[in-house]
């Protein structure tokens, strides 16, 4: 599954980027509104965000006063798309790393610990259990005792607001697989679609796995603190009954 990923994110790197960066659609405001308000203030933060593809949570990081972010992603055409923006801007606030975030990252250069770190919706593109362990290992061995967690994953794939495209983005073609589904998410006007899977250890809202690798207070940010539930309550009625993803805050627990 990682090398379908990556050729699909390889070949829709500019379209994507385009796309999430926007705010035209009612799910991509959700995403990035409900992360602005889980992340809050930054300030003086460093920041690791593994599957950051072109940057896109990693600038609002910046935005909310970060001084540093480590991106690791398996598409070097994703970042190469953050990169351009960064130039554009002027600054030198991000490094950026190609890799594979569900095995070990040992032989990167990044930094031993960090304040916060991000994870957004990788957990929805593994292809079994022992990929989706692999990334929380990740998550927690470059997380500092108190450091904080973030990370968007699927609710239920089948949720009936996602199969819509109402919301601006459409998870079809499901196939269950060994302990949870595959299906493919296509998104914006040009019916673009990549291939997803997710694990019921997720997907089912179980903070099981989180709390296995020592992340503490383990919560889901209320889907009020986003400016378009609020905005457009008929829009958002379908999906607030069954939601179709969330953003999981959590801490990791202070050293003994």
């Amino acid at each position: 599954m990682p090398d379908v990923v990556k050729a699909e994110y390889a070949a829709e790197a500019a379209n994507y980027d385009a796309f999430w960066s926007g705010d035209s659609a009612p799910f991509i405001r959700l995403d990035n509104e409900l992360f602005i308000s889980a992340l809050g203030d930054a300030a003086d933060a460093v920041v690791l965000d593994l599957a950051g593809g072109s940057g896109i949570k990693a600038r609002y990081a910046i935005d909310a006063g970060a001084v540093s972010v480590d991106i690791v992603d398996i598409s070097q055409e994703m970042m190469r798309e953050g990169q351009k923006k960064e130039a554009g801007l002027n600054r030198k606030v991000m490094r950026w790393f190609e890799a594979d975030i569900a095995k070990p990252l040992e032989h990167l250069p990044l930094r031993p610990k960090y304040d916060i770190v991000l994870a957004n919706w990788p957990f929805d593109h593994v292809e079994n259990m022992a990929a989706l362990e692999g990334m929380f290992q990740n998550i927690v061995s470059h997380l500092k005792p108190g450091g904080r967690f973030l990370g968007v994953r699927c609710c239920n794939p089948r949720a009936p607001a996602m199969g819509t495209g109402d919301l601006g983005v459409v998870f079809k073609d499901f196939k269950d697989v060994p302990g949870g589904v595959k299906f493919r998410y296509a998104f914006d006007s040009t019916g673009s679609d990549i291939e997803a899977s997710s694990m019921e250890a997720t997907f089912s809202g179980s903070t099981d796995i989180y709390e296995k690798h020592g992340l503490v207070d383990v919560q889901i940010e209320p889907y009020e603190n986003a400016k378009t539930v609020q905005e457009n309550p008929e829009i958002w009625a379908s999906f607030l009954q069954e939601p179709g993803m969330a953003l999981v805050k959590a801490t990791m627990k202070a050293s003994e």
